[in-house]
């Protein structure tokens, strides 16, 4: 057998490139179907001469947060209001092989985002093996590509590259190394804030450990490594901080009730989306700049996705041990602690794409044949959903 049959060969591999390729055609069709093909976000927000590059066929992975990634990778952080919020990790990959690529920085952001999410396929097919077998690793990995938000795992986004660091820490520290652990930490902590998400559970794993001296002594590495992005803020903006205030430039405000003030503000938008879509007032139940009736269900939707997550947190706790539970946790209750103004739930769908402990919970619990085709198809039908209103320019997640 070729090395080519034998990497194809890989479930992982196979599931990787069919489900990318399914997605990228579902966005193309989504993006040349409907009329108009863009909304009216895409005239206040869109940044041609950053988003545009080789035609549509690849400048349709860039919307949204792909600009301030795209600004930073080309011209770093001067001049971008709340570009801090971004860590430079991804822009730095993307600025790099961009370069590389004669400037066409949207074509090296997909290239990265691909790199990164082949990557944590593969990575996560080792982890779902040892911890469900060789079916229920297959069904694990059918659902991450699946997932409803996994269209991010190609876009100019930095999910992938999270995934791939996070699930690379867990595989180093379990097998026992530390100063790799550490460094892909500290990396993770140079891709998204969210990423601090993963100490708790790699201190419970370094106390664990044979060589719990070792493993503790390693720690300095992910700070160090972090310390690159303030010298870099330094240089470029003179604001060595900004990145712990950018958040508020994006709706975001730490709550000194931790996140019982997120969880309060989502049930209260919630019921305001209940009324909002029953009673039919033309007037806002609940804060908002945009369409009332479009904001009750996202706030409904992220309400559901909540639910959800904290279930399939508890599951993956109770299965697979306080290691993986406890990063579940602490990944959910992050974006809870910092609630947005606008959505207490922003872009929560979105950041449970790199929360893998609930995707072996899901696939723990889906044994029978009915339960696995039941998340297959709602998946499925959520996933199609949210890459049409991707491409169309219509906030997803």
């Amino acid at each position: 057998m070729s090395r080519a049959a034998r990497v194809l060969a890989n479930p992982a591999v196979r599931i990787f490139v069919w489900s990318r390729l399914a997605i990228w055609l579902a966005a193309l069709f989504a993006l040349l179907e409907f009329d108009p093909n863009r909304s009216v976000y895409a005239d206040r927000l869109d940044v041609p001469r950053l988003t545009h590059n080789l035609g549509f066929v690849t400048d349709v992975w860039a919307r949204w947060d792909s600009v301030p990634y795209l600004q930073i990778a080309a011209h770093g952080y001067g001049g971008v209001k709340g570009s801090p919020a971004f860590y430079p990790l991804y822009p730095w990959l993307v600025g790099g092989v961009g370069r590389i690529l004669g400037g066409n920085y949207v074509l090296a952001g997909i290239v990265v985002s691909l790199a990164a999410a082949a990557g944590s396929f593969v990575l996560f097919e080792r982890l779902a093996r040892e911890r469900l077998g060789a079916d229920g690793s297959r069904r694990a990995l059918l659902y991450l590509a699946l997932f409803p938000m996994s269209l991010f795992l190609q876009a100019v986004y930095a999910e992938s590259l999270l995934l791939l660091l996070v699930l690379g820490a867990f595989v180093a520290a379990e097998r026992g190394a530390w100063p790799l652990a550490w460094t892909l930490t500290g990396l993770a902590l140079l891709t998204r804030p969210t990423a601090v998400a993963l100490v708790p559970s790699l201190l419970l794993l370094a106390w664990r450990s044979r060589a719990r001296i070792r493993a503790f002594a390693s720690i300095a590495i992910a700070p160090v490594l972090f310390l690159a992005f303030p010298v870099v803020l330094h240089v470029q903006t003179g604001r060595p901080t900004a990145f712990m205030h950018a958040e508020s430039e994006w709706h975001r405000h730490l709550s000194v009730y931790g996140p019982f003030s997120g969880l309060w503000r989502a049930l209260h938008a919630a019921w305001a989306g209940v009324l909002q879509l029953t009673v039919g007032s033309p007037s806002h139940w609940y804060w908002t700049p945009v369409n009332p009736a479009r904001t009750a269900v996202l706030n409904l939707e992220y309400l559901a996705y909540l639910v959800v997550l904290l279930i399939l947190t508890a599951v993956a706790w109770r299965r697979f041990g306080a290691v993986y539970g406890l990063y579940a946790a602490v990944s959910v209750l992050i974006p809870l602690t910092l609630p947005s103004d606008l959505y207490p739930l922003l872009s929560l769908p979105r950041l449970a794409v790199t929360i893998f402990p609930i995707v072996l919970a899901l696939a723990a619990v889906t044994h029978r044949e009915r339960a696995h085709l039941a998340v297959v198809c709602v998946s499925a039908v959520l996933l199609g959903t949210s890459v049409a209103g991707w491409a169309t320019w219509q906030w997803v997640s």
